[in-house]
């Protein structure tokens, strides 16, 4: 039996197609704004959500904090989500890079009350950081792959701009949102002043994020990643991913949902797991063990099974579908799920 792999969709390999797409590239030296393949990406990503300009970087973490880079001065503040994964996950990157302050809020799904927003936006007093950004992430990682309601982004965009305050989107699934959701790229575009989306999660591509934006922030971007060491020379070749990924592996996302959705409804009636199956929107699944199971111990049954999950803490484990994921081997993890929770339930 092969190893079924569920620990994130940044586990996608390219597929023969998407290598021949790689092979077959025009490139030049991006440095220089001389490849053609990189180009074509960054004006399609930008015309796709309305936007100006776009530029093209290794990695959603850099394109996060590139965003908050041009939208922001030392000392500023960053309202966002308190499990958001540009607070959670990138390493105090924008302490370090950038010199900004987070205050996080709570939420149920990555939603904060637009109430509680505005009682965290700074007055303007000297002795206060400026708050200068509010920050959503669409899907959002952390609660489930949930996706935020676009009546949601429209009253959050509105409290930005009664308070001038920037918005910034971390879109890596903003894919997912996409699918689910109908609610276009475009019309997503209109309420954010910059946006990072990702191709090498369940898009397929080896590698690659964008920050889209307008054309005056994207120049400063490009002298921020030459900075941050994100120049790339001939990195067409995985532009070209990232080209065939939209044309290719969009439309494969709501397999992934539907793969996802299968899972939770078939492992939500066993005994010592607890799932909230309205967080199951997209292509993540999050459930919480019984206290009298450990979930290292889980997570390594499972392994022994050839089945790999992540442990996310407070004795929860997370599963995410991908292209490469099949509905046969979604049916054998549950299969084995369903086996081993039966036995740690009864020890």
């Amino acid at each position: 039996m092969k190893m079924i792999d569920l620990r994130s969709d940044t586990f996608t390999k390219p597929t023969p197609e998407m290598l021949q797409a790689m092979v077959s590239a025009e490139v030049g030296d991006d440095v220089y704004g001389e490849d053609p393949t990189v180009n074509l990406l960054q004006d399609k990503i930008a015309r796709l959500f309305g936007k100006e300009a776009a530029l093209f970087v290794p990695s959603g973490t850099m394109s996060n904090q590139l965003s908050l880079k041009v939208l922001t001065e030392p000392g500023n503040e960053v309202i966002t989500d308190a499990d958001a994964h540009i607070f959670y996950y990138e390493t105090a990157a924008p302490a370090i890079l950038s010199n900004l302050q987070f205050r996080t809020i709570p939420s149920e799904s990555g939603q904060v009350p637009i109430d509680e927003i505005e009682k965290h936006i700074r007055p303007k007093i000297y002795y206060f950081a400026d708050t200068k950004i509010i920050a959503l992430e669409n899907t959002h990682n952390r609660h489930g792959g949930t996706v935020i309601d676009l009546d949601y982004i429209k009253d959050v965009k509105a409290l930005a701009d009664k308070h001038g305050i920037y918005t910034h989107l971390d879109g890596a699934r903003i894919w997912n949102a996409h699918i689910a959701s109908g609610v276009s790229f475009e019309e997503y575009g209109k309420y954010f002043d910059t946006i990072s989306v990702c191709l090498s999660k369940g898009m397929g591509a080896p590698i690659g994020s964008l920050i889209i934006s307008d054309k005056a922030r994207i120049q400063k971007a490009l002298k921020w990643r030459k900075i941050f060491g994100g120049g790339m020379r001939q990195v067409g070749y995985i532009a070209a991913c990232g080209l065939y990924a939209l044309e290719n592996n969009l439309p494969l996302l709501k397999i992934d949902h539907e793969n996802a959705r299968y899972f939770a409804n078939e492992i939500a009636n066993l005994d010592g797991i607890s799932i909230d199956l309205r967080k199951v929107q997209t292509n993540i699944v999050i459930f919480e063990l019984d206290k009298k199971i450990n979930s290292e111990d889980f997570v390594a049954n499972c392994k022994e099974r050839k089945l790999l999950l992540s442990n996310v803490g407070d004795n929860k484990i997370r599963i995410v579908t991908y292209h490469q994921i099949s509905k046969a081997d979604i049916q054998n993890a549950v299969e084995i799920v369903s086996e081993i929770m039966k036995k740690m339930m009864r020890n």
